[in-house]
């Protein structure tokens, strides 16, 4: 599909070198979705983490629930290969 952009008001069709260019950036992009979701999810990972992070000073004391619940927001992460995995973690209720 030829694209095609607009200058002083004319739409004109890209030429071979910048169909190249923008296949380019589209290829580099979706060669990065993995990279972004990743972070994504490790952003509300640490959140989560950090909501509970007062929890965890020494003049406390964790629950069994809340020390497993925090050991799997860390674990969240692990062993993800691909988007799909990624898109289809859930994550743990907050006890």
């Amino acid at each position: 599909m030829t694209r095609h952009h607009n200058i002083n008001g004319n739409i004109v069709p890209f030429t071979a070198e910048e169909e190249a260019q923008r296949d380019a950036e589209e290829l580099a992009y979706a060669n990065g979705a993995f990279d972004r979701a990743i972070a994504d999810l490790r952003q509300k990972r640490n959140s989560l983490l950090t909501a509970t992070d007062y929890l965890a000073l020494s003049d406390n004391t964790l629950s069994a629930d809340m020390t497993t619940y925090r050991q799997s927001l860390r674990d969240i992460t692990n062993n993800l290969t691909t988007l799909e995995q990624i898109q289809a973690v859930e994550f743990p209720t907050k006890p």
